[in-house]
């Protein structure tokens, strides 16, 4: 089983974002995916620096994917996309349908959680399409994990979203630019200001979601620490560890130690609740609400 970094999903710096990845060519992960995949108006990095990262992470003996943008709105975005997907070093984790059209029939590209794939008939039509990978979408269970797996096409790997907060839906709105009142077109960049996105409580109080931009995720982190011999059982080939601001490198060194059978599941609970910047959760995982957290099967 490999472990995989997931694409960054916030805004950060360029020295952030650079300062970050240096950080996971030093660490124990196997898979790395770089690029924007929430707004185009993201841009500390552009596609030649994303190239140069890449080079880089692969000289540090680490298996690199472009990631592709969600949710394209305009024919800019699909130049950029176009560009993307005719790079020809490196393969591409497809986020939205337009990005299908593009990479099938190339040399193999990743199947993104934000494709629709929620039966054996769409896992094996994306097989055709040249897939070699795919992730499930995040609010798919356990059982419903375990009849695609039984279905799955020769020669396809299985990614499992394992930790992180849930990116959950894409909207043309961007809801942090209307938190300030201002035009998503002169959003100011305030994104920036939200290294692990824009809090959103109910009016109670409660935590509820976080806003990213387009992007809404869960206010809490999915957390299937507990589930590594499950997902193992299951023929899960990479387990993804999406993306924060701080103590990263501790969430990837348990990950590895989980993996290799380093660490148990309770020693990996308590050290992951150290770093977390927000409450756990695992209920899609098991069929239930996607707030509930269950440290039991």
């Amino acid at each position: 089983m490999k472990l995989a970094v997931g694409p960054v999903l916030y805004y950060w710096s360029r020295e952030a974002l650079l300062d970050f990845y240096a950080g996971v060519a030093r660490s124990g992960a196997d898979v790395v995916y770089l690029g924007e995949v929430v707004c185009s108006r993201r841009h500390n990095l552009r596609f030649d620096d994303w190239l140069g990262l890449a080079r880089e992470l692969r000289g540090a003996g680490k298996e690199v994917v472009l990631s592709s943008q969600a949710l394209l709105e305009s024919e800019a975005e699909l130049r950029a996309l176009r560009q993307l997907a005719g790079n020809e070093e490196f393969a591409v984790e497809a986020n939205d349908a337009s990005a299908l059209a593009l990479l099938a029939g190339g040399t193999g590209f990743v199947a993104g959680p934000h494709l629709n794939v929620y039966n054996e008939t769409t896992l094996a039509w994306i097989a055709e399409l040249g897939a070699k990978r795919w992730v499930p979408p995040v609010e798919l269970g356990r059982e419903a994990l375990r009849a695609l797996q039984q279905a799955r096409p020769p020669g396809v790997e299985t990614e499992v979203f394992a930790y992180g907060r849930l990116p959950l839906a894409f909207s043309a709105r961007c809801f942090t630019a209307r938190h300030y009142n201002l035009p998503k077109d002169d959003c100011r960049f305030r994104c920036l200001e939200h290294p692990d996105g824009l809090p959103l409580a109910t009016r109670d109080g409660e935590p509820f979601l976080t806003l990213n931009g387009t992007q809404t995720q869960s206010a809490r982190v999915y957390d299937l620490s507990a589930a590594i011999g499950e997902l193992r059982g299951l023929g899960v080939d990479i387990l993804r560890v999406s993306p924060q601001a701080s103590h990263f490198d501790e969430i990837l060194a348990v990950f590895r130690a989980l993996i290799e059978g380093a660490m148990g599941a309770e020693d990996a609970r308590r050290r992951l609740e150290a770093t977390r910047s927000a409450a756990a959760c695992n209920g899609y995982w098991h069929g239930r609400s996607g707030m509930e957290y269950r440290i039991d099967a």
